[in-house]
């Protein structure tokens, strides 16, 4: 697969435009369903993968997973968790440590899906003390995850003499299991594939001695989820390591100008339409804040039809572009672009339509956009 070859062909356009309204997401499954085979081959095995929907957040894209083996599951947010409960995975981790009402929260989830196993991570004493009561409360067993701190610095736990005790609090707590430790290295994500699996691999030597450390006490085996795209085919080299893609699926500018080892296929883009063309060069589309992620610095999107443009202005529902072809281009026209940053761009859109044959077919709810879809 290659990825700056698709610029030069016409893979993405559609040819109903008239039925899309703009700004928009589209989605095209069969680049997903080859992106969900890669992602099976450099794992080795559909069991060797939990990935993060946090990407995506559209049931659809479960049940596809789900048709290659993949059951297991990470998610963000009890939206998310609730989303893929509903597609009838039996096994869905929540990677956020709850805290006050989403506790309450993650264990309605529980008694709502009683045949599902759900678990949650913890890197703390006070949650897992909450988490235990809770548990005894609602009678409901629960397994939690220690959230392990490996360089991130943004949650989790450092390896070492804390982490050790906080393990045996859990294995210790009454009405909680003891899954294992999950390992998020999203700081990693150096475009040189020899430079990143070195730090992967540094930074992985300490969660390498707490299983040790554990094991010495005499507990283990120990479960380990690690990483994620980036850091992704690092960890699936590992013997008993699960792994956790998330923007793999879906694909995004940002990772593809950047780590060329991983050679996806864009499977998401932002349809989008000028609107207006207010000077010399200048062409205005309606491609704000509120359709294309904005936490990044421009470029936010890579436009595919416009060779030479320089963003020189992003509101809340316009874009304007500064680009000597303005010239080629009328109000009304449409424009695709893919996003620099994936995962917070579909976060933006209700819905994504669905393209097939160069058609727009369908329409997919992102459903755990949500902040809360019944619970």
């Amino acid at each position: 697969m290659k990825n700056t070859s698709e610029l030069s062909d016409t893979w993405y356009k559609i040819t109903n435009t008239d039925e899309v309204n703009s700004p928009a997401l589209l989605v095209y499954p069969d680049r997903i369903e080859t992106n969900i085979r890669k992602m099976v081959e450099i794992a080795g095995s559909a069991d060797r993968l939990r990935p993060h929907v946090k990407t995506h957040k559209m049931p659809d894209v479960i049940e596809m997973q789900m048709k290659y083996g993949i059951n297991k599951f990470k998610c963000a947010t009890i939206s998310e968790t609730e989303m893929v409960a509903g597609c009838g995975a039996p096994d869905i981790l929540l990677a956020l440590q709850p805290v006050g009402p989403n506790i309450g929260r993650f264990f309605k989830l529980k008694q709502k899906f009683k045949n599902i196993k759900f678990s949650c991570i913890a890197d703390n004493e006070e949650v897992i003390i909450q988490l235990s009561d809770m548990a005894r409360k609602t009678g409901l067993e629960t397994h939690v995850w220690l959230d392990i701190n490996n360089g991130m610095n943004r949650t989790g736990v450092i390896p070492g003499e804390k982490a050790l005790r906080l393990y045996k609090r859990i294995l210790d707590s009454p009405m909680l299991i003891a899954e294992g430790l999950h390992v998020y290295d999203g700081h990693l994500h150096e475009s040189d594939i020899s430079v990143r699996t070195k730090k992967c691999d540094d930074a992985f030597a300490s969660v390498i001695s707490l299983t040790e450390e554990l094991k010495n006490d005499g507990i283990s085996p120990i479960k380990i989820i690690a990483g994620g795209s980036p850091t992704f085919p690092v960890h699936a080299l590992r013997k008993n390591v699960e792994t956790s893609p998330g923007t793999v699926l879906l694909w995004d500018w940002g990772y593809s100008s950047s780590l060329a080892d991983l050679s996806f296929f864009h499977a998401a883009l932002i349809f989008t339409r000028i609107i207006s063309k207010p000077g010399k060069e200048l062409l205005c589309l309606d491609l704000g804040h509120k359709a294309v992620a904005s936490e990044m610095p421009q470029p936010r999107i890579k436009l595919l039809e416009i060779e030479k443009y320089t963003i020189v202005g992003h509101n809340e529902e316009h874009m304007v572009i500064s680009t000597p072809s303005a010239d080629k281009f009328k109000i009304g026209d449409h424009l695709y672009g893919i996003p620099w940053h994936i995962c917070p761009t579909v976060d933006r859109h209700d819905t994504a339509y669905v393209i097939n044959d160069h058609k727009v077919t369908a329409q997919w709810n992102v459903e755990a956009r949500k902040r809360k879809i019944t619970l």
